[in-house]
């Protein structure tokens, strides 16, 4: 039975030593999941190297004739800058399988992959080994849904794969984005980029896109009811005139309407109301 979980690490426990070892005597692997090496960052990891030393030990696989690298290409590489003969490796006594696997840990524990990379990775060792996303995902440690979104976003061609690197975009702009149609998300994409957009702002953004009528099709009760109300106001002060006229009071009303208001005005006559010193005005606005 292959290790798995808890079972995996503690078969990983005893199926490893450390050693120094002749960095000539180590060759990378062919199926290393890290494609993007930046010169500044390696430079600058020389100079730790130069300082301290290789602290993390590298990972590696003894074969025939020498060794090869699991995990710590970076580290080999900025080590070989630094003029070290020897760097310390953690052995381990596996199958290529399981070795694949620990390589892809290490690099997800220590965040040195892209998403792209990572899911790049994972995707190469079902097909490769031929496991399921549930074995891949107990061997990894990590929950079926999340290797699935994590696989998602290879659906992304290799141009917006950069772009969304070089923009520091996370894996969940990367899913929004493949929930597009493939023929718009390079416009989208090239939006969300130039607008240093969140992932909240680029999922509302999509979701607009995708369901374009969600707002203008729902009925605007604020403006009805007010409509409404005006209506029937309208005719209380119809009433109303009708009834100061069937008491024998003179009454006008008249009806203004502007950009932003409706004007009534209702006028009686003075010399009606004799108590009344001004011509009583009633206005609403």
């Amino acid at each position: 039975m292959k290790p798995q979980g808890e079972n995996l690490m503690n078969f990983l426990n005893q199926s490893k030593k450390l050693a120094y070892i002749r960095v000539e005597d180590i060759t990378p692997a062919a199926d290393q999941p890290r494609k993007i090496f930046d010169d500044y960052e390696l430079e600058k990891l020389k100079e730790s190297i130069k300082q301290c030393g290789v602290i993390q030990p590298l990972s590696v696989k003894a074969t025939q004739g020498g060794y090869r690298l699991i995990a710590g290409e970076r580290r080999l590489r900025a080590a070989k800058m630094a003029g070290l003969k020897k760097v310390p490796c953690i052995v381990f006594t596996v199958a290529d399988e399981t070795a694949a696997v620990i390589g892809i840990v290490e690099n997800l524990q220590r965040s040195d992959l892209t998403l792209f990379e990572q899911a790049e990775g994972i995707q190469k060792i079902i097909t490769q080994y031929g496991i399921t996303h549930l074995d891949a995902a107990e061997r990894l440690g990590i929950a079926q849904s999340t290797l699935s979104n994590k696989l998602r976003i290879l659906k992304l061609n290799p141009s917006q794969r950069e772009r969304i690197v070089a923009a520091n975009l996370t894996e969940r702009h990367a899913r929004a984005l493949i929930r597009l149609p493939e023929e718009i998300r390079d416009s989208v994409l090239n939006r969300i980029i130039a607008e240093e957009m969140s992932v909240q702002k680029s999922e509302e953004l999509i979701e607009d896109i995708l369901n374009p009528h969600t707002l203008s099709d729902k009925p605007h009760p604020t403006r009805k009811s007010s409509i409404g109300d005006i209506r029937i106001f309208a005719n209380s002060l119809n009433r109303l005139v009708a009834t100061l006229a069937n008491v024998g009071l003179e009454a006008k009303q008249q009806k203004r309407e502007g950009k932003d208001y409706i004007e009534y005005r209702i006028r009686i006559k003075k010399q009606v109301l004799i108590e009344e010193e001004e011509s009583p005005q009633l206005k609403i606005c």
